[in-house]
Formats: structure tokens, sequence, C-alpha cells
């Protein structure tokens, strides 16, 4: 029996496309909601969005994985905390200086990169106005807040060069733009393991929707995992379910798939 589901937001729940959400996806969280299932967000984006995305999806979810499972809250509470350590951070910086590299630093609250290019400003353009609009600041920051995530403003070929740069971090990717940086053993299953630690739920019990790379571990990890129609090559391969994009009412039909709806 299903007793929670996680969902991602941008290309799962947010389309990339219209820059909206579903009518058939609004109808679907309501349902669910009234058969008290638990409705989590799992997403790399930071708490600062919270309101502005719940104010998109016009719904409050039970609970938040955030920043690709480094920061999580339940009803207020914060159960787990992850950030980039500085020793991992510091030698980063004079690479990203010397090579013009654009990075954006993550705080709990808080967003800013240190060189705005032609890359940034065609994400930007694509993601239309759902948050990603940080502004260049000093890098002094990292010694002054937690860093919780990079977004590498790298290729995919250059990924293995850049973690060369801070140790003991990963590189997730969900866009061609920009890859997701995060300390070695994070992850959204990390956040999902936390939460339902917390609550005393079995995470085979639980589903997960996704369409990125940063979703992988998390879709692998709960019982049922649904790789959305329009999902990277990668997330299809490991998902237990493929279905249809999210334009065409992909969350529903995987619902009714599994008889949750």
């Amino acid at each position: 029996m299903t007793k929670a589901i996680f969902f991602d937001i941008d290309g799962t729940l947010l389309s990339i496309k219209t820059h909206k959400v579903p009518e058939s996806t609004r109808r679907s969280l309501e349902e669910l909601r009234k058969k008290g299932i638990k409705l989590f967000l799992a997403t790399g984006r930071s708490p600062a969005w919270l309101g502005a995305i719940e104010g998109m999806l016009d719904f409050k979810f039970d609970g938040y994985v955030m920043l690709n499972g480094q920061y999580c809250i339940y009803e207020g509470e914060v159960l787990r905390d992850v950030a980039i350590p500085l020793e991992s951070l510091e030698p980063l910086i004079p690479y990203i200086e010397e090579n013009k590299i654009s990075c954006e630093f993550v705080e709990e609250g808080h967003m800013y990169i240190n060189i705005i290019n032609e890359r940034v400003l065609s994400f930007r353009e694509k993601i239309g106005g759902t948050g990603y609009d940080t502004h260049v600041e000093d890098l002094s920051r990292i010694y002054r807040q937690k860093t919780y995530q990079l977004l590498a403003y790298i290729d995919e070929r250059d990924e293995k060069e850049f973690l060369d740069h801070i140790p003991n971090c990963k590189a997730m990717r969900w866009c061609p733009e920009f890859a997701d940086i995060v300390i070695a053993d994070g992850g959204k299953d990390k956040g999902i393991e936390a939460l339902l630690d917390y609550l005393d739920l079995d995470r085979e019990d639980c589903m997960a929707f996704g369409d990125g790379g940063n979703d992988i571990s998390m879709l692998e990890y709960v019982g049922s995992g649904v790789a959305m129609g329009n999902a990277n090559p990668p997330v299809k391969l490991i998902a237990d379910f493929v279905t249809r994009d999210i334009d065409d009412d992909g969350i529903e039909y995987a619902l009714k798939h599994f008889g949750v709806l």
C-alpha cells in the first residue's frame, strides 16, 4: 500500500514547455491527499523558493527534500542539514575564477553566482521565471554561510576535471546547461531516508516521480520509481515504470497504472 509519494519539480510537476502544472496533476494531488497519502517535494531547489513553488503549484506539501537531499523539512522541523565542507570549496575558487566558469552557490535561504554568461542567460530563458534569477556576489560568502550545493555551468565532458578541484563531491545532471554538485554521499535518496526514518515508514511503501539524473537515486530507493516520459534516457533505464510525458498527463497515468488512483 502506497503511504508516501515524492515528486521532483522541474519536468515532473512543472512543465518545462509551458512553465505550468498540468491540470491533471493538480487534480491528482488533491485526490491523493483525500486518501491520506503523504506528499513530498524532492527537488534540487533551495528552501528560499518554497513560497514561489507552492504558489505556482497552488498546493502545500507535507514535507520537503530540498537541495538534492541535503536539507529536509517536515512540519517545520529540519531533519537533515548537510553542507559542502569548506575544505572542499576552497580549492575550487581559484579554478573557476581562472577558467571563468560560471557557478551558482546555493545556501539554505539564498543563492548567488560568480559570473553571468550566455549559458546562464540561456538557461534562465528556458526555465522561464521560476526562481533562477540570482545575482553576482563575492565568493568570500563561503566563509560566512553554509553552501549546500553548486550549479556548475559546464558540459558533461568537463565534470571530471571540475570534480578534481572540489574533493569529496559528485555531480548530478537534470539538464544540459549545468550539473548539480553536492557531497559525495549526498542525494535525494539520503533525504528521503531521513524523512522515512522520522515517520517510521518503509521505503517499499513509497513512490517517487522524476525525470533528471539527480532523480535516479530516489527512484532506485523507493518501492516504485516512476520516470516521466520526458525523462533523460538513463532515468528511464532504472525506473520501475516509464509513464507518459508531463504534458500528456504522465503523473495521473502512472498513479492509475499502480492503482493508487
